[in-house]
C-alpha cells in the first residue's frame, strides 16, 4: 500500500466561540451590581451607548419582561419562620458565627465561641464605629514606625512585616524566607518582631493564639506562671477539662475560674477592630411576593438593572458627516457593538426570570412551609422544564439572589441531592434534613443528648434513610459540637 498525500473538502458543523458569545457567557454570571459597573464602563467606551431615561421609547433591556405570575395549586397559608429557616438564609447581619472556625488556626485555638468581634465578651462590637473613628490598621502601625524606628534598614523590615499580617493581626509561623530576601540576621530580625509587638493594639504581631494571649498578659503583668502553663494547654481549656488544667498549673477551681475569666476579656484578634473595607451588602437581582389567592408574583429588581440605549440618531448624523472609510468603520463596529449589547442585555433578564420562575414554581412547598419542605433539584430539572442548556442554568443562578418572604436566598440554594426514604414516600432534600437534624439537636433534653448514632436512627424511624457518617458530616457542617461536647455545656 502506497502512501500519498491528498487535498479533501469536508463539510462539518462546530460551534464557533465567536468573541460576543464568550461575553454574552460572562454577561449571563454577573450580578446586576456587577453588570452595572460592566454597562457604566462600556458607555465610556462607546459614544453610541447611552443610559436610558425614564420614559425613552428605545430598544433597550427596559423592553425586556421584568415581572412574572407563578400560578401554583392552592395551599395553605404561610407557616410562620422557624429558627430553621432563619439559619439557612443567605444574608443574616449580625450573625454569631464561631470565628474560630474557619480563619486557619489550629484546634488549640477552638476554646471559646466568641461572637463576631474582636473580643471575648465584646457583643456590642460595632464594626461601623470602628471605621468611623479609626484609621486602617496599616496606617495605623505605619505610623508608630514612623516614630519608633529610626534606622532606615530597620524601618523597611518593620514595614515588610506589617504587609504579611492576616486579617487577625497575626504574622505567619514561618519567616525564613522573609528574613532571608531582607538580609537580616535572625537575631536582629527577632528584635524588630519584639519591638513590633509592643505596639498598638496589644497582641498584634504575634505569631499564634498564645503567643498574642502572652502579650497581653504581659501588658497588663498578669502572665505568672499559672496563667503561662494554661495558655500552653488550650487544648484542654477547648474540652472543659478542668480537672487536668487545675494539676497542670498548680491551682484550685477558683483560681482557675478567675484565670479562664481573664483570658476571654483578652483579644483573640487584635486586628479586627481596624476594619479597611466592608463587604457591600448582597441586592436581591429577584422578588418574590405571595399574590392574593395564591400564587407568586416574580420581577426583576428594577432599581440595579442597567437601562441604557443605543443612540439611533447620534449614529446617523456622525455617519453621514463621515467621509472617511476608517472612521466610517469604527463608528460601523460601535453601532454594531452598541445593539448587540442592548440584545444581549434583554437576552439576559429574560433567561434569569424565566429561570428563577420555574425554580419558584418547583420549590412552592419550601416558600410556604419552610425549609423542611425544600424539594432535591438538580440544575438538570430546570434546563429540562425550561428547554435550556444545564451550563446556562448554572451560569443563570451563580450570583443571583432572591429576596423573599423567607428571607434572602442565592438561587443555587434551592438546588440539593436527595435523600431516599425506606418508607416509600418522596425523596427529601438533604438541606431539609439538615434543618431536621438541627431542630432535633435544639429539642434534645440535657439529660438525653442525642448521638450521631441515636440522630441517625430517629431520621430512619422518620422514614428517612441517612447512615450515622452522613449525620456526622451535616452536624460538622452546621458547626454543631460533638455530643460530648453538647453534654459537658448543657450540664
Amino acid at each position: 500500500m502506497s502512501i500519498t498525500q491528498r487535498i479533501d473538502q469536508r463539510q462539518t458543523q462546530a460551534l464557533v466561540m465567536t468573541p460576543q458569545l464568550q461575553q454574552a457567557i460572562k454577561l449571563l454570571q454577573m450580578s446586576n451590581m456587577e453588570l452595572g459597573d460592566f454597562v457604566e464602563q462600556e458607555i465610556e467606551k462607546n459614544p453610541l451607548l447611552e443610559r436610558a431615561e425614564a420614559g425613552d421609547d428605545v430598544l433597550s433591556n427596559d423592553q425586556s419582561p421584568q415581572e412574572l405570575e407563578v400560578f401554583t395549586p392552592p395551599s395553605a397559608e404561610p407557616a410562620p419562620l422557624s429558627g430553621a429557616d432563619n439559619e439557612n438564609t443567605t444574608q443574616n447581619a449580625g450573625s454569631d458565627e464561631d470565628p474560630w472556625a474557619s480563619d486557619g488556626y489550629t484546634a488549640e485555638d477552638r476554646f471559646a465561641n466568641t461572637g463576631s468581634g474582636g473580643s471575648f465578651d465584646d457583643d456590642e462590637f460595632s464594626a461601623a464605629q470602628n471605621i468611623a473613628e479609626k484609621p486602617s490598621l496599616r496606617a495605623h502601625l505605619l505610623e508608630q514606625i514612623n516614630v519608633d524606628f529610626n534606622d532606615p534598614a530597620d524601618r523597611m523590615i518593620a514595614s515588610a512585616l506589617v504587609e504579611m499580617l492576616d486579617e487577625a493581626g497575626y504574622l505567619p509561623v514561618d519567616l525564613d524566607l522573609v528574613r532571608a530576601q531582607l538580609g537580616a540576621t535572625p537575631e536582629h530580625f527577632e528584635s524588630i518582631i519584639a519591638r513590633l509587638q509592643r505596639f498598638d493594639p496589644c497582641g498584634i504581631f504575634a505569631r499564634s493564639l498564645h503567643e498574642c494571649l502572652a502579650l497581653q498578659l504581659c501588658e497588663k503583668d498578669r502572665l505568672d506562671p499559672a496563667m503561662g502553663i494554661l495558655l500552653q494547654n488550650l487544648d484542654f481549656l477547648a474540652r472543659r477539662d478542668n480537672a487536668a488544667l487545675m494539676r497542670l498549673c498548680n491551682v484550685d477551681a477558683e483560681d482557675l475560674s478567675g484565670m479562664i475569666a481573664e483570658i476571654r476579656q483578652l483579644n483573640p484578634k487584635p486586628a479586627m477592630s481596624f476594619v479597611s473595607d466592608v463587604a457591600p451588602p448582597i441586592v436581591p437581582d429577584v422578588m418574590l411576593r405571595p399574590q392574593q389567592g395564591g400564587g407568586w408574583h416574580v420581577e426583576l429588581n428594577t432599581e440595579t438593572l442597567p437601562r441604557v440605549l443605543a443612540n439611533e440618531r447620534y449614529y446617523a448624523q456622525i455617519q453621514s458627516s463621515t467621509s472617511k472609510k476608517a472612521d466610517k468603520d469604527y463608528i460601523a463596529d460601535h453601532w454594531q457593538h452598541a445593539n448587540w449589547l442592548v440584545k444581549a442585555l434583554h437576552q439576559r433578564a429574560t433567561t434569569i426570570l424565566k429561570v428563577a420562575g420555574e425554580i419558584v414554581r418547583q420549590q412552592d412547598a419550601f416558600f410556604i412551609n419552610g425549609v423542611h419542605h425544600l424539594k432535591p433539584l438538580i440544575l438538570k430539572d430546570i434546563a429540562q422544564l425550561v428547554d435550556m442548556h444545564e451550563s446556562t442554568v448554572s451560569r443563570v443562578t451563580q450570583h443571583k439572589y432572591i429576596a423573599t418572604p423567607r428571607g434572602m436566598f442565592e438561587l443555587k440554594y434551592f438546588f440539593t441531592t436527595a435523600l431516599g426514604r425506606s418508607d416509600g414516600g418522596a425523596d427529601m432534600s438533604s438541606e431539609a434534613v439538615r434543618a431536621r437534624i438541627r431542630t432535633m439537636i435544639e429539642n434534645e433534653k440535657p439529660t438525653a443528648i442525642l448521638s450521631d448514632d441515636h440522630l441517625s436512627m430517629m431520621l430512619r424511624g422518620e422514614g428517612i434513610d441517612v447512615a450515622r457518617r452522613t449525620v456526622a458530616k451535616y452536624r460538622e457542617a452546621m458547626r454543631i459540637p460533638t455530643s460530648a461536647h453538647r453534654r459537658r455545656d448543657k450540664r
